[in-house]
């Protein structure tokens, strides 16, 4: 048991937070976290503005929305539907983890840092 103990404090990133544990974010978090930042996902990249607007990018199609943190949460409102979702987040490293109300996750990463 020793050696596998020596073997996981070995294999920790520098930084002290390994990579694949996720922490919850409070509000403030997120907000530190997003605000003039750049999000890269599988397809597509967010880049969130200090002033609440968003911009989404997939494939060259761009879509503006809004944003805030409310209530610990990430929320957004596309339109024309004009309804806010809200999502928890948590965060593993530099990878951001959104969760939906229906358990539906997407992992953003920081794009061009």
């Amino acid at each position: 048991m020793t050696r596998f103990a020596t073997l996981a404090l070995m294999i920790l990133p520098m930084s002290g937070q390994a990579e694949g544990i996720w922490t919850t974010m409070t509000g403030t978090e997120i907000s530190a976290a997003l605000t003039d930042r750049t999000l890269a996902y599988a397809e597509a990249s967010q880049t969130f503005y200090a002033s609440g607007k968003t911009l989404y990018n997939q494939g060259g199609r761009e879509s503006w929305g809004s944003w805030r943190v409310d209530n610990n949460q990430y929320c957004s409102e596309w339109p024309p539907q004009g309804l806010w979702a809200c999502y928890h987040m948590d965060r593993s490293g530099e990878k951001l983890r959104f969760i939906g109300a229906g358990d539906d996750i997407t992992v953003g990463m920081y794009l061009g840092e």
